[in-house]
Order: C-alpha cells, then structure tokens, then sequence
C-alpha cells in the first residue's frame, strides 16, 4: 500500500538522521510534553490543579476578607453577594479592574464600581501595568476615567511583567511616576499589587518601602512574603454565591478599624478631566484622548 511504503521511508530516513538531529527531535518533543503537562496538571493555574487537589483552604487567623473582580467574572448578582459569607465571615471589601495600559477601560467597570458601593461594600479600584504605554499616560488614563472617593481603598497599581529591553532602574523609575501622579491627586499612597517573586526581583528599593502592598501567593497556608503587607491574595479558586465561576479570594492584614484607616479620607478638586462625565464607551473618543499624553 502506497501510505505504508511511505510511512516506512520517512522511518528509514529518520534512522539515517545524524545523532545530533535525532537528540534535537527527542528533546523537543519532550519539552512540548513538559509543557503541556505542566500547564494542564501541575500548573497552580490550571483547570487540572482544582480537579486533583480541590479549592485550597483559607488562611487561618484573618478575619477581614475581599474579593478582586472584572469582566472575567461576568455579570454579578448583587443582591446574592451582598450576604455572602467567606469562614463565617462577611466580605468586607471589593477590589474592581478598571483600567489597563492606556487606553483600555475594563467593560464590567462603571457597573461593578457602582453596584459593589450601593451593596455596601468598601471598594477599590485598580489599574493594570502594560509595557506598551508610558508610564505618565497611564496614570492620567486611569485619572481620567476614575473617580474614587472619600470611604474608598486607595488607587491600585497591579504590575506582573517587566520589559526586557530597559533596566530594572528604569523599570522603577517609570512604576515610581505613576505612583507619584496618582498619590499627588488623591494624596494617599497607592497600593501595589504584585506577586511575591516579582516584588522581591524588581521592586526591592527604598523607594517602595512606605507604599501598601497587595501580594498574590497561591496555594499555600501563610504567606511567604517577609516584608510587610496589607493584602493577601490568596487564591484565584474562590466560589460565592452571586458570581458564576472561580473568583479571586482576599483578606486584610489588620483589623477592621486598621482597614478604615487605610480609606481615602478627602479627594482634592480635579484639575483637567471630570472623570464622571464619561463612560466605557467614550475611553477611546477624541475628547479624552486630546487630554492624555502622548505616546513616546
């Protein structure tokens, strides 16, 4: 048959491949397998990990619990969360996407913002780092389309990656310009969201020693982060009733009262942009982006 007499030359002819060759054919094949595996069984990620070892547990010794939420989460019945208990305890606060890079506003934003307020829930909002814009562009973006107020979590920063092609010093000194911008309109620290590896390999300077940090450490009974921190997210398994699949669980190291404190007391009057005069809808127009600065 003319497919087996193919099927046995292409193997004759792999037996004729140089040993080099056929060392390269074996080591890719098992780095896809290695790969695949990893993502699909091991990886604290992947869908595998929850079918074999079950929703971790919560930390012991907290009390203060939360949630991060955005359009991944779809549409939230509020009526369900609002009476929703983590450990016996009520969930205190809501931490929404807003915004990432600069130009793009999470689609969920504006509806989740106002829902989790008039359900009485404390809540934040948080910016998503991107490589792709300049760091003075995204922290007027993110002015621009936010409005916090006073009872609210100070703005959030959630950086993950680090470009290759610039310094760590760089690297910091672009995070350290949005933090600046944000903190100087709204004149509480910004929380920096990160997870701990990260935190210790780009952000391990004096410079960040006075910020709040939001640390994400999966999978594991206490945190293994040594500096100080005030959030801990602890798992992105999480199951309530009022949201339909895996949520981001979170809990406040402190008390209720130390929480409050952390809270936007005062917001000074806007300079430029009224943030509540647009919506999802207009992020990309011509009226927000004349105000923005350019791209480099």
């Amino acid at each position: 048959m003319p497919s087996s007499n193919y099927f046995y030359s292409c193997l004759r002819l792999c037996f004729q491949l140089p040993n080099w060759v056929k060392w390269g054919i074996v080591l890719f094949i098992c780095s896809i397998y290695s790969i695949l595996f990893y993502n699909l069984f091991v990886s604290p990620t992947g869908f595998r990990w929850r079918a074999i070892y079950g929703d971790p547990d919560y930390p012991a010794g907290y009390t203060i619990h939360g949630i991060d939420v955005s359009r991944y989460q779809g549409s939230i019945n509020w009526n369900r969360l609002r009476n929703a208990m983590i450990e016996r305890s009520p969930i205190r606060f809501i931490i929404i996407k807003s915004t990432e890079g600069g130009n793009h506003i999470d689609t969920n934003f504006r509806e989740n913002f106002s829902n989790a307020k008039e359900a009485g829930f404390i809540r934040g909002a948080y910016h998503f780092w991107s490589n792709n814009s300049t760091a003075r562009r995204q922290a007027y973006y993110f002015l621009a389309m936010v409005h916090l107020e006073p009872g609210d979590l100070p703005p959030v920063l959630d950086i993950e990656n680090k470009p290759q092609n610039i310094s760590t010093e760089e690297f910091q000194q672009n995070i350290l310009t949005w933090l600046h911008i944000v903190e100087d309109k709204y004149h509480v620290k910004p929380i920096i969201y990160t997870y701990y590896k990260f935190k210790d390999l780009y952000l391990s300077d004096s410079r960040f020693d006075d910020y709040p940090y939001w640390i994400a450490h999966y999978y594991v009974d206490k945190m293994e982060y040594k500096g100080d921190w005030k959030f801990w997210q602890h798992t992105d398994a999480g199951r309530l009733p009022g949201i339909n699949g895996y949520v981001d669980l979170d809990i406040y190291n402190g008390s209720f009262y130390d929480l409050q404190q952390l809270l936007i007391q005062e917001v000074m009057p806007s300079q430029g942009v009224s943030n509540t005069n647009f919506d999802s809808i207009a992020a990309d127009s011509p009226s927000i982006q004349s105000l923005l600065p350019a791209e480099e």
